[in-house]
């Protein structure tokens, strides 16, 4: 399926592309929404943004994996790059010339959430095609490794384009991200994926044989149940972090802004070893000390004094957050592109990106109003000791049904 003399380059050239392109994602994205925030001041817009730009996800994400599984995937990821660079150069022309109002913002934000969907699966299922299986950890690794360094700097580079041009002009380095990540992919050969000869079946069956890649294979069926149960504490404390430095600790926004470079600090640094020397043989079991190591990250993050010794100890939390993180999701995306079949792939990647945008704004509604009553140093303690509880209950499930594969 690869040449072993160049797979090394093709895949380089195609997560150079795609970092050059996230890292334009991740400014525009800044951009947006700090002009929505100067343009209405209003808590509920900014949280009405958070939603339309998962809303996509939790619509089209099955879609998303059929398209991804059933059409050129090479072609599915040019093409939902390039709409989304196309649709930032019209934004971006409109606002040159008509005084646009701030909700068409949540425009935006939405399509560029439907081209994500669409994106990502697919480059996530190409990746096998190009890199041998033994070094799947390693290019996932790498991959997370670029996309946290576009979190990180993306933002910076959007703020600092924001404070010197105008948005319109700012949307222009998207489209550049967009034809750079679109040239570099065009010009790789991708090993065609050889498909099965079968009659075609409607959008819902196809769907449906995307789930039953998690029900015939029990191993990852029990770890993505323990992924959903753990998202849902987990994913809300993003949204959390501000807090924690501003009303807990009494700290200012450079304190907060450290926190967030703390988070993308153990991103990096995990990514980094994962990608270098880490060799990881069990994938599954890696994933669930992921999940745990979330846990515990979380539960000492919310019991730390409301000092500022504390809240030193708290950036060190999160460095354990992002890094655990990685732990947790690098093995898992290895263990799926090596054994699911090639043209389900798609769909089992779909499934994933579901889960992260349910559990996100469900997860929200949950805990908001808890962290308003109990505090948000609460909500932290309680989110970690249900996520170590919850990962050893499937644990334990697990175990009362033992099969040779878990110790694969």
């Amino acid at each position: 399926m690869f040449e072993k003399q160049n797979w090394k380059l093709k895949f380089f050239m195609v997560a150079l592309g795609q970092a050059v392109s996230m890292l334009g994602s991740h400014g525009v994205q800044f951009a947006l929404i700090w002009w929505l925030a100067e343009q209405t001041s209003s808590p509920f817009m900014l949280g009405l943004s958070g939603l339309v730009a998962y809303l996509p996800m939790s619509l089209f994400s099955p879609l998303a994996g059929v398209a991804a599984d059933r059409l050129n995937r090479k072609w599915v990821c040019i093409v939902s790059d390039m709409a989304m660079g196309l649709m930032a150069a019209a934004y971006a022309l409109c606002l040159a010339f008509f005084d646009l109002p701030a909700w068409t913002v949540l425009l935006m934000l939405g399509a560029r959430g439907a081209g994500n969907t669409f994106q990502q699966p697919a480059i996530q299922s190409i990746i096998p095609q190009l890199a041998p299986a033994d070094q799947l950890v390693k290019t996932n690794g790498w991959m997370q490794l670029l996309n946290a360094g576009s979190f990180l700097l993306g933002p910076v580079i959007g703020a600092a384009l924001y404070a010197a041009l105008p948005l319109s002009a700012v949307l222009l380095s998207d489209v550049a991200g967009a034809v750079f990540a679109s040239a570099m992919l065009a010009v790789v050969p991708v090993p065609e994926l050889k498909k099965k000869e079968e009659r075609p079946l409607p959008i819902t069956a196809q769907v449906r044989e995307g789930l039953e890649v998690f029900r015939k294979d029990r191993e990852l069926f029990f770890l993505v149940i323990a992924e959903a149960l753990c998202m849902f504490f987990y994913a809300p404390l993003s949204s959390f972090y501000p807090l924690m430095t501003s009303s807990y600790f009494c700290l200012s926004a450079m304190h907060g802004s450290a926190v967030e470079l703390s988070f993308a600090v153990g991103m990096l640094l995990s990514s980094l070893l994962f990608s270098s020397v880490m060799t990881v043989k069990r994938k599954l079991r890696a994933s669930y000390l992921g999940l745990a190591g979330i846990g515990l990250m979380s539960a000492l993050g919310g019991m730390l004094p409301p000092t500022f010794s504390g809240w030193l100890l708290f950036a060190a939390v999160c460095v354990g957050l992002g890094a655990f993180g990685n732990v947790h999701s690098i093995p898992l995306t290895a263990y799926i592109q090596e054994t699911v079949e090639p043209e389900k792939m798609g769909r089992a990647f779909s499934m994933l990106t579901l889960i992260s945008s349910v559990t996100m704004p469900v997860g929200l509604l949950f805990s908001s109003p808890i962290a308003e009553a109990l505090g948000v140093s609460s909500w932290f303690f309680l989110s970690g000791a249900a996520i170590l509880f919850l990962t050893g209950a499937v644990l334990l499930v697990r175990r009362a049904h033992p099969s040779e594969a878990f110790l694969s």
